[in-house]
């Protein structure tokens, strides 16, 4: 199994950390266009492995594409960052063009590859990357559902003043400050609905928490975070690679489903070892439906900023 991650800036670093340590793949090529930076990177990682355990070799490379041919997954992370004030929304205009040129490399030297997208505004770059390649559909992914959902989750367990493994939640819709949908009324503990525990008022509370997830900590990092995506990344990256058919929400192009056509959006997928094996079509309330069709308006707006 071979994974290339492009961006070998924390958050892919962190990426190909993860996945290294979980010790599924074989190789992990980090790519980046700064002369020597992946190269170091992976030297780095690669001196940790006796150390933490993992037979994974980490491949460093500047910006030679044939060094990651017949990837069985690649990682699409680069592109800058956002800074404190700045939304996702704010870095079409170069990170646009950076996935566009990147997703195309990748696929002309693995045909074959399934295509995950971390790249901010994630949903557009999916969309993009989808348009950009011809890939079906099953093979492109945008991570940002599995994200919200582990920062829903450690919002819910904050609140609940339980262990983490105790909570259950999911957030569907775009991957932005206000397109995000917490799904507050399916959350559990151990089975027992969240709304059991905590008033409505303190659940409103974890909505709008984890809604400026990524706000909150940019304002305190002075830039992106990078340890919990790394790690969403790596969840994507095992259940495909071995096969597990696990839950995860993610940003996949619809036809149909939710009443959705062309745009990319987050929805519950099973993930196996050909990418999307199925989209799970919830029944949602009235209410949740409308937050995902306002959602979506959110996500064409962006998407009509794209030159394809």
């Amino acid at each position: 199994m071979k994974v290339t991650v492009v961006g070998a800036g924390a958050v892919g670093a962190s990426c190909a950390e993860y996945i290294a340590i979980k010790d599924f793949a074989s190789e992990v090529v980090l790519l980046d266009i700064k002369e020597g930076f992946a190269e170091g990177k992976a030297m780095d990682l690669m001196q940790t492995a006796s150390l933490n355990g993992f037979d994974t070799k980490i491949t460093g490379i500047t910006n030679d594409y044939s060094v990651t041919a017949n990837s069985d997954i690649c990682v699409i992370t680069s592109g800058i960052p956002r800074k404190p004030g700045m939304t996702r929304e704010e870095l079409i205009g170069i990170n646009a063009g950076i996935v566009r040129a990147v997703s195309s490399s990748l696929v002309k030297h693995s045909p074959n590859t399934i295509l995950i997208v971390v790249s901010n505004p994630m949903d557009t770059m999916t969309y993009l990357a989808a348009k950009a390649t011809g890939l079906p559909k099953h093979r492109i992914i945008g991570m940002g559902g599995a994200l919200d959902s582990a920062r829903f989750k450690y919002r819910l367990a904050e609140a609940l003043g339980a262990p983490i493994s105790d909570v259950d939640g999911m957030v569907l819709g775009g991957h932005s400050d206000t397109g995000m949908i917490p799904l507050t009324r399916l959350a559990t503990r151990n089975s027992v609905p969240v709304s059991e525990f905590l008033t409505t008022e303190r659940l409103e509370q974890v909505k709008e928490d984890t809604k400026v997830g990524g706000a909150t900590l940019t304002k305190l990092l002075g830039t992106s975070a990078w340890y919990a995506p790394g790690a969403a990344v790596s969840g994507l990256v095992q259940a495909i690679a071995c096969d597990q058919k696990k839950l995860f929400p993610c940003s996949v192009f619809l036809e149909g489903e939710y009443g959705m056509n062309d745009i990319c959006i987050g929805v519950p997928v099973i993930l196996g070892r050909n990418g999307i094996e199925k989209i799970v079509e919830m029944n949602l309330t009235d209410a949740e439906k409308e937050n995902m069709l306002n959602s979506a308006e959110a996500v064409r707006k962006t998407n009509g900023l794209l030159e394809l």
